[in-house]
């Protein structure tokens, strides 16, 4: 038997990328699965590539209204969370010398307040423990030009987790973040008014990263799976780097 079956997973920006090759893995280990997203239109894509045992919700992490219409469904479905993947994320690059309120308030509340509150109003369904996996990113140690406001929200998250793995541990579950480095999502090609703008960066973070190459989707899924399962049953408040050692060394 899978580790995950009978499992409801809730997975956050499951559209694309890293959280729809996630939601693919966890469904091919036998979980249930809810996928959010913002634009229904992607959401009905992917429902149909994941084939089954999915559920889609269209909604905003950075509305509370839009969460709790999400939990309102899980609770009616299927009454318990097993697993969160807090993946939805939103990049925009800005320096300092003109980086924008609006810009501000839209990172923070994607990327920090939408992981607080999709927690927080998770917690109720999870009756019997689990695992919280958030996304990070290996940004949360780095400091890259135009990225102030993402990296200070990244390492936000990294340490609201290291908060959450003590004030839940005993409710049995177990909280971790995960940190991509330079994935191949359609993330990258959104920071950049031009194609060859995008490929010119990747072909850049390639060249940086030890293993000579950018990250594919279904190799930060495996790492999900392994922090949403019994796999990794002793570990918590961690934060798991896969970044072909981008950061590392």
């Amino acid at each position: 038997m899978s580790n995950l079956e009978g499992k409801i997973a809730v997975i956050t920006g499951g559209s694309s990328g890293i959280g729809l090759a996630t939601a693919k893995r966890f469904v091919e280990e036998g979980a249930f699965v809810f996928i959010t997203g913002r634009r229904q239109a992607e959401l009905d894509k992917a429902e149909a590539e994941i084939g089954k045992n999915v559920t889609t919700v269209q909604g905003d992490v950075g509305s509370l209204v839009d969460l709790d219409r999400l939990y309102a469904r899980v609770k009616a479905e299927k009454g318990v969370v097993d697993i969160v993947f807090a993946n939805a994320g939103f990049i925009e690059h800005a320096r300092i010398f003109d980086l924008s309120e609006a810009h501000y308030d839209k990172t923070m509340d994607i990327n920090v307040k939408g992981v607080v509150f999709t927690v927080q109003k998770a917690l109720p369904l999870m009756t019997r423990g689990g695992s919280i996996v958030v996304v990070s990113s290996i940004i949360n140690a780095k400091g890259i030009p135009a990225h102030g406001a993402y990296a200070a929200a990244k390492a936000g998250v990294r340490a609201l987790v290291r908060t959450w793995a003590q004030e839940l541990k005993d409710q049995g579950i177990r909280v971790n973040t995960l940190s991509p480095g330079a994935t191949e999502t359609p993330i990258i090609r959104g920071q950049f008014a031009s194609d060859e703008a995008s490929e010119a960066t990747k072909k850049g973070f390639a060249s940086m990263t030890p293993l000579g190459r950018l990250g594919r989707p279904a190799e930060l899924a495996a790492a999900a799976y392994f922090l949403a399962s019994d796999e990794s049953s002793y570990v918590t408040g961690i934060d798991l780097p896969v970044d072909g050692g981008l950061a590392q060394v």
